[in-house]
C-alpha cells in the first residue's frame, strides 16, 4: 500500500515531488498500489520508487525518470513513456 505521505506529496504536483526527492534522496518513496489512472507525471523523478501493483492506465510519464523504480505487476495500459528513462526498472 503507498505510504500516504508520499502520495499526498505527489499530488501536489511534479515541481513540489521533485524538490522533495532532490531534497531526500536517501527516502526510497512508496506508491506501490496507488492509482495513478490519467495521472500528468511528465518529468517526474521516480528513481527507485516502488510502484508494485500500481495503476498508472493513461498515465503521462513522457521524459520521467524511472531508473531502479519497481513497476512489478504495475498497469501501464495506453501510458506515454516517450524519452521515459527507465534503466534497471522492474518491469516484471
Amino acid at each position: 500500500m503507498a505510504n500516504p505521505e508520499h502520495l499526498a506529496l505527489l499530488k501536489q504536483g511534479v515541481e513540489v515531488w521533485n524538490q522533495w526527492r532532490n531534497d531526500n534522496r536517501a527516502i526510497r518513496p512508496d506508491l506501490s498500489a496507488a492509482n495513478l489512472t490519467g495521472a500528468v507525471l511528465s518529468g517526474i523523478d521516480l528513481v527507485g520508487t516502488e510502484l508494485t501493483d500500481a495503476v498508472l492506465c493513461g498515465a503521462n510519464l513522457q521524459d520521467s525518470i524511472l531508473i531502479t523504480a519497481n513497476l512489478s505487476s504495475a498497469d501501464l495500459r495506453h501510458a506515454n513513456l516517450k524519452k521515459a528513462h527507465l534503466q534497471r526498472a522492474i518491469l516484471t
